[in-house]
């Protein structure tokens, strides 16, 4: 007899692109994943990472039972009653060290949406300021470095676009669906320009590829203002109707000569007077999009400041084919800021690092483990940890160890037993995306998907189920009062005026409110002045420049002959994300391993081939990995990649938890200075 196949529609969460996808079960087993051609995002496209969902939640290794540490090892326990021990310990340190002794830490590996925001309200609830996240490392730079000129966090749009700019991103290996709206604008006749210092995937595409040294995207930026300024190519009117501090960021960009920026970025004369002219004969239909590339550096945020800038020079800010700004989807927030703020408290990092607390309410981790390590600025004793990996992720992971081994408390909710895991009092087991039912927003085509809840395990909580348990057995239950998270979605969705049912019955998602085929019609910007702001006075008043000023980074400024590589760390590998899906048997069959890239001529001078083992040594510490020799045009001279996410060799044993942006405090992960030893 044969087995009985249904489809249950839902959204892909093997990265944060949340693709429409078709489960195909039999007999209540997932055996397939296919794509949904229905859904507005990625109309049936999938990549390789979404089938392997289903090696992923069935995996031998997966965590279906909690786990209890002893004298002894781990030992199973029942979920209430770790739940229940949990609780008790977390009261002990709150009497004893006070409530802002005990924090949360949210990461990726189990998908982010609403969760985030749960795991932000429950420690408010507790009575702790301090929320922790991947995000104080990634993505938050970028999101000020457009909040902070325009106001808000528009989106790219592609395929309109007469000229497509890509700034450190490499979307056929991140953000799939990226790359078709960027094929189907050059279908259209739209060129491509990729800022890089590899010659990525996008790359290989591009019309132009510019390739400057890692870190100074920025006096690129401030040298392409300059070319359209001298040249007359910017939208004059709408620098004088909309923004501030023209005459400032004028006056500092006459000094970006081409000479200049080629001396400083290695990117020739002739690359940046061919992509100023193309920028300006296009305008405003210049849609540039920053990736993380440009995030962790020591000069991150004003470089993407300057890009950001651009927009505005070019008439691109909402505008078709430019930058556009979309609507907020209108739901109900979690978020207990306005309710319990607790910033007396003194949230970890807010008082070095005002911009990141103020603009996304995120505490700094890497504060966050001095205050761990030397009470430094008090002592942090508890944590619970939910889909992250802060041993592979964070800066230092010696320094990260050492903290995580140091805390009185901590719990990890995870899929798998993670090297940050293996370290915990108490280890719960995760719910996969396919074993929830949430709300998601896509911005771009402003328009709301419900999760389907696929399958479950006996012992395995959904992310509001396990906050709620846990709230109601620390005497916060009023904070969270629903029964379940479909009770809670029907919460969150009652302004939007949508039910669950519509949801239900549309798995390709439902418009929230249509979009505009034309500019949409501006009030004031969402700045401190209403207009676009090439100079800030928040950031003045704060003690930062008003100008997004370019420094060089320090290997270029003060270059250190013990040191004399510079390492780029996290680009990214079509099949991994982030330190995930390592243990997917044929992931790993044809991405076998760590490497670190490098340029021939830096082989031949250190001896080495393909496949030779190497030290590569920075002030932090030290890893030992393959030699993977690249292309001439791939990689300059003297400028190494290696990719994080792997236990092996593991590249955040290199990086910098003392060297940060000053606005954003991330730290400096993609200009390390190394030297490189054969072994």
């Amino acid at each position: 007899m044969s087995s009985e196949r249904e489809i249950q529609q839902t959204l892909c969460r093997m990265c944060d692109d949340r693709c429409g996808i078709d489960v195909h079960l039999e007999d209540g087993r997932m055996v397939d994943i296919t794509g949904n051609r229905a859904h507005v995002w990625n109309k049936g496209r999938l990549c390789v990472k979404a089938r392997a969902a289903v090696d992923m939640v069935y995996h031998p290794d997966r965590l279906l039972t909690p786990l209890k540490r002893t004298a002894d090892g781990w030992q199973e326990i029942p979920l209430a009653q770790a739940l229940d021990e949990i609780a008790e310990r977390l009261v002990e340190i709150r009497e004893r060290d006070g409530a802002r002794s005990v924090s949360v830490w949210k990461g990726e590996a189990i998908g982010f949406g609403q969760q985030e925001d749960i795991a932000r309200r429950f420690i408010h609830a507790f009575g702790s300021p301090n929320y922790l996240s991947n995000d104080s490392m990634c993505y938050a730079a970028r999101y000020f470095g457009y909040k902070l000129v325009d106001g808000g966090w528009p989106i790219a749009d592609l395929e309109n676009a007469r000229v497509i700019v890509m700034w450190g991103a490499n979307p056929p290996h991140a953000h799939p669906n990226m790359t078709q709206y960027i094929t189907a604008a050059r279908r259209k006749g739209a060129k491509l320009v990729v800022v890089d210092p590899r010659l990525s995937a996008i790359a290989r595409r591009a019309d132009v590829h510019a390739q400057p040294h890692p870190g100074t995207d920025g006096a690129l930026a401030w040298g392409l203002m300059r070319e359209l300024i001298r040249t007359g190519a910017y939208d004059k009117e709408f620098v004088e109707r909309h923004t501030v501090g023209f005459p400032e960021l004028s006056a500092y960009a006459a000094t970006f000569t081409p000479e200049m920026v080629e001396q400083e970025t290695g990117v020739p004369v002739a690359t940046v007077i061919e992509v100023a002219a193309l920028m300006g004969d296009a305008a405003p239909r210049v849609a540039m999009y920053v990736g993380n590339g440009l995030e962790h550096h020591e000069n991150g945020v004003n470089n993407i400041r300057a890009v950001v800038s651009l927009d505005a020079l070019l008439g691109a800010v909402d505008r078709e084919g430019g930058n556009r700004f979309v609507e907020p989807a209108p739901l109900r927030t979690l978020t207990l800021y306005d309710d319990v703020p607790l910033t007396h408290l003194g949230p970890l990092g807010a008082d070095r690092f005002p911009v990141l607390y103020d603009l996304r309410q995120e505490c700094h981790t890497m504060t966050a483990m001095g205050a761990i390590l030397e009470g430094d600025p008090y002592p942090l004793r508890a944590m619970v940890l939910t889909g992250a990996n802060p041993l592979l992720t964070n800066p230092n992971t010696e320094r990260v160890r050492r903290a995580f081994e140091a805390l009185d408390l901590l719990v990890v909710r995870e899929l798998f037993m993670t090297e940050t895991a293996a370290l915990a009092h108490y280890v719960l087991p995760a719910a996969s995306f396919l074993e929830r039912s949430e709300l998601h927003t896509h911005a771009k085509h402003q328009a709301i998907t419900l999760t389907c809840r696929v399958c479950g395990f006996p012992e395995v909580q959904d992310e509001y189920q396990f906050w709620h348990d846990l709230a109601h057995r620390l005497d916060m239950g009023a904070y969270f009062p629903w029964d379940d998270e479909t009770a809670l979605n029907r919460w969150l969705l009652e302004p939007s005026g949508l039910t669950l049912e519509e949801l239900e019955a549309h798995p390709e998602g439902v418009t929230y409110s249509p979009l505009t085929t034309a500019p949409l019609e501006r009030g004031p910007f969402a700045t401190a002045s209403g207009k676009v702001e090439f100079a800030s006075r928040y950031l003045k008043d704060l003690g930062y420049d008003e100008l997004p000023t370019y420094k060089s980074p320090e290997y270029r400024g003060t270059p250190d002959d013990e040191y004399p590589f510079v390492l780029v760390t996290g680009a990214r590998k079509l099949l991994y994300m982030h330190s995930r899906f390592r243990n997917i048997a044929r992931f790993r069959t044809a991405e076998p391993g760590p490497e670190v890239e490098m340029h021939p001529d830096d082989a031949r001078a250190l001896g080495v081939g393909e496949g030779d083992l190497v030290t590569v040594t920075s002030r932090v510490g030290s890893v030992t990995i393959p030699v993977h020799v690249m292309s001439p045009a791939e990689i300059r001279p003297g400028e190494l990649q290696i990719t994080h996410g792997w236990s092996e060799a593991n590249v955040n044993l290199l990086t910098h938890d003392d060297r940060f942006d000053p606005i954003s405090g991330f730290p400096l992960m993609k200009s390390v200075e190394v030297r490189v030893e054969k072994v």
